[in-house]
């Protein structure tokens, strides 16, 4: 990765940092009065300021953070376009799009009678050679043509809920329904559970997709490798260890 690239996403780390001490001390002198006032008497001030810190941090990072470094990856890695929040248009018909309501009814139901399994759930929806003729909008959080190959991502906090994986999996079926030649996946961005992808243990995903085999899932190192290329989780993470200190800097010069 240039040095270009390797800075835009230094300062989003640091970015984040900044924006979140803001944010909470804003939030502060707002709501005082609606403080939790056993906290407040028996914790240091400090530790409740950190804790909001860390809660507030996180969800920032998991969302637009990660949509925004993911993106600036993409277009170090040879991406000629990608885009945050992709909105994108399209036609099914009406038989396609009520096989994968259905589908998305037996797993969340579990009548499915057998493990989720992307390849054979996909074929299970398809309708060939049939007129598409229903509008279908859908929104992924990134989108990139490399390669001349639109690629389209879901990404998804590490322990995101069941309603939101099945609004991922819906999306991304229909989407692959009317353009079978694009790639789609559900990522998250690290693996809370080890480093390796058989450790994943985030139970309510497992009746929506094989997160151990699904070629459509990537979780941790595959996310970053396959929006970059091999070593790309290293090298990312190398950012972030670059710019510690400087992000301890930051949080040293605010004294709750």
């Amino acid at each position: 990765m240039d040095t270009y690239y390797k800075d835009l996403i230094a300062k989003e780390f640091l970015d984040c940092i900044s924006n979140t001490i803001a944010r909470i001390k804003a939030r502060e002198n707002k709501k005082k009065a609606h403080n939790n006032p056993f906290q407040e008497i028996l914790l240091p001030k400090e530790a409740v300021f950190w804790s909001r810190f860390e809660r507030s941090f996180s969800t920032s990072f998991g969302q637009r953070l990660v949509e925004t470094i993911s993106k600036y990856v993409v277009l170090a890695n040879g991406a000629e376009a990608a885009e945050n929040q992709k909105e994108i248009n399209f036609f099914l018909s009406q038989k396609e799009l009520t096989n994968i309501r259905n589908h998305i009814q037996d797993l969340l139901s579990k009548r499915l009678g057998r493990k989720p399994t992307w390849i054979e759930d996909l074929r299970s929806v398809r309708c060939e050679d049939i007129e598409k003729t229903l509008p279908i909008k859908a929104n992924f959080d990134l989108w990139y043509k490399r390669a001349n190959k639109d690629t389209y991502i879901s990404i998804k906090t590490v322990k995101p809920n069941i309603d939101q994986t099945s609004v991922a999996k819906e999306d991304m079926m229909k989407l692959k329904c009317c353009y079978p030649e694009c790639e789609v996946y559900f990522g998250l961005y690290y693996n809370p559970f080890g480093n390796r992808r058989e450790l994943y243990a985030h139970n309510p995903h497992f009746s929506i997709f094989d997160m151990h085999k699904d070629p459509v899932v990537l979780i941790g190192k595959d996310y970053w490798d396959t929006i970059g290329k091999v070593g790309t989780y290293e090298e990312v993470l190398e950012i972030a260890e670059n710019v510690r200190e400087e992000a301890k800097k930051i949080m040293d010069r605010y004294k709750p």
